[in-house]
């Protein structure tokens, strides 16, 4: 597996926006840069980016999806060279809202045409779209590499035999589905797939498996695995595969006994916190690494 090189190097004059949606990510990449001693500007994505005072204790600005055409020129007014898509975008632009500007047109063919290509084909035309307007578009795990998945076991619990076989099929279906882009997580409880990851994401896919358990087919199953990982030929600056407290949480009550995420290509959110709440449940934390598969 190519692995992508996780480190960019700053220059003090360079300025590294954060487009904020929603989750955990844009909190942890705008704290690992304070921390790094680059000054953040974040643009929160209306009705998207959660209501997290941490968003907004640096310099900020709110855009609309619907304003999509004037982010050029609010980056540029506040000396933006490196731009981070963090967190998720849980809607589609409401075209009749749309701002009929200069700048939206000189945009919008190429988003509808990103946006007929799926969910991966959007994301590299805006990449496209922001590097050919000047900007460097780098991923968040280039600008805190703390937050890529490592390889191995990451919690005191560990995989047993059994789990093994789970987590090698649900390898196999998250790749089968991230190559028809359709999503980057797959269940298996007993050996067999019983669910993939849809449009409704990670946390739902949990709450359909929670929900599954009273099937009859599921209802002396025990244990289980969820595996998240990248989708082949994925645009690694922007939707990696993400964990977190949440998915740990909402891995118990599903009733799993384990996540794995693949090493390298992934993202640990809250890293200390979500490794605390797996061990205090019993829940083991796994990096895969497709070189070893």
């Amino acid at each position: 597996m190519t692995r992508t090189d996780p480190t960019i190097r700053l220059a003090p004059t360079d300025r590294v926006a954060v487009l904020a949606g929603s989750g955990r990510l844009p909190v942890n990449v705008i704290e690992g840069l304070a921390a790094s001693g680059h000054e953040p500007f974040v643009v929160l994505i209306g009705g998207e980016a959660d209501d997290d005072p941490r968003l907004t204790a640096h310099d900020h600005a709110t855009l609309e999806l619907e304003n999509f055409g004037g982010l050029v020129s609010l980056l540029k007014a506040n000396r933006v060279t490196h731009v981070v898509m963090a967190g998720g975008i849980g809607r589609r632009p409401s075209w009749w809202r749309m701002r009929i500007t200069p700048a939206f047109l000189s945009v919008a063919a190429k988003a509808l045409y990103g946006l007929s290509r799926g969910d991966d084909g959007l994301l590299r035309t805006i990449v496209r779209a922001f590097e050919g307007k000047g900007f460097k578009v780098v991923g968040a795990h280039e600008i805190v590499p703390d937050l890529l998945t490592p390889e191995g076991r990451l919690t005191r619990a560990g995989p047993t035999a059994a789990d093994r076989r789970d987590l090698d099929a649900a390898w196999v279906a998250a790749q089968a589905i991230g190559a028809l882009d359709i999503g980057q997580g797959a269940i298996a409880i007993g050996g067999r797939v019983i669910a993939l990851e849809g449009i409704e994401g990670t946390d739902g896919l949990l709450e359909r498996t929670k929900a599954l358990r009273s099937h009859g087919r599921l209802a002396s199953a025990k244990r289980g695995v969820l595996v998240k990982c990248a989708k082949p030929g994925q645009e690694l600056r922007a939707d990696l595969p993400a964990i977190g407290p949440a998915t740990i949480d909402g891995a118990h009550a599903a009733g799993l006994a384990g996540v794995g995420v693949e090493a390298g290509r992934s993202l640990i959110l809250d890293h200390g916190a979500m490794i605390a709440r797996a061990d205090a449940l019993g829940l083991f934390v796994v990096g895969l690494s497709s070189d070893a598969r």
